[in-house]
């Protein structure tokens, strides 16, 4: 991403950051998609590092805004239960496909299509999974989400299954709906056995925007972690900084590219080092 190198490149290594320096920093923290109140504590801290280089004080002061909060995949001695959520448009199918693949070394797999309302959504994870070789539970347009989940862990248990992954609907009637609908497919599968994850997929280009959607379903139900899609290069991925410092939610994957293949644990440090490199 480097979308800070520009502005390291002029400044000396020896040198201090001064106000006009500041001030411009400020503009390219707010243009990252970080926010204007974090963008001023981040200046602030940065004034007061005056003993390290302009990139170490940048790199210290940004990763210290980043979650310290576990980045694994929290699993269970059974079924690992993921439930998957976002809105519609953030890749949140194609990362529930990903996320299948990427477990599948550790056992077997079954995906829920529990994303009824949206016939498209079913047919793309019915694709998936015949190319991947998992599982597919998925049940009439528009029934009930909570039915499908409970077909899927009860295949799950069938199978003997290490995993079930929950594509849920992504619409955000209101906060009132959303909260039910997730509740409900969560108490349906906690009936059998407890949800180890439930992973929000953000999409990095939406800016600001994600922050929100982020804050919306982080109210309607426990997420323990993020996907942030489509943090290829062409994103200005401060969303991912801005995110964690407020909601303190971990990043736990980013989505590179459309393969099955572009998705890969989120390392802290790398992606300061991306930003500011």
């Amino acid at each position: 991403m480097g979308i800070f190198s520009k502005f390291l490149s002029k400044i000396k290594v020896t040198e201090l950051l001064h106000k006009p320096d500041l001030d411009e920093l400020a503009d390219e923290l707010i243009a990252a998609d970080i926010g204007a109140d974090l963008a001023h504590a981040i200046i602030e801290q940065v004034q007061k590092m005056k003993s390290a280089t302009p990139e170490e004080s940048l790199h210290t002061v940004l990763l210290s805004h980043l979650s310290k909060k576990e980045r694994t995949i929290s699993t269970a001695s059974g079924v690992t239960a993921v439930m998957v959520v976002g809105v519609n448009g953030t890749g949140k199918t194609t990362s529930v496909a990903k996320l299948a693949h990427n477990f599948q070394n550790r056992g077997t797999v079954v995906l829920a299509a529990a994303d009824t309302f949206r016939a498209a959504a079913v047919e793309q994870l019915q694709t998936w999974g015949q190319r991947i070789g998992v599982e597919v539970i998925s049940g009439k347009e528009n029934s009930d989400p909570a039915s499908v989940a409970f077909d899927a862990i009860s295949k799950t248990q069938q199978l003997s299954a290490a995993f079930l992954l929950i594509d849920t609907a992504g619409r955000l009637h209101n906060k009132s709906d959303l909260m039910n609908e997730l509740e409900k497919i969560k108490r349906v599968i906690e009936k059998v056995t407890p949800v180890s994850e439930v992973l929000l997929v953000i999409d990095a280009t939406t800016g600001q925007n994600g922050l929100q959607q982020a804050k919306i379903f982080a109210e309607a139900v426990q997420v323990t972690g993020i996907v942030l899609t489509k943090l290829d290069g062409s994103a200005r991925g401060g969303i991912a900084l801005a995110i964690e410092d407020s909601l303190d939610i971990p990043i736990k994957f980013v989505g590179t590219g459309e393969s099955i293949e572009d998705l890969a644990p989120f390392n802290p440090d790398e992606y300061v080092k991306g930003l500011i490199s």
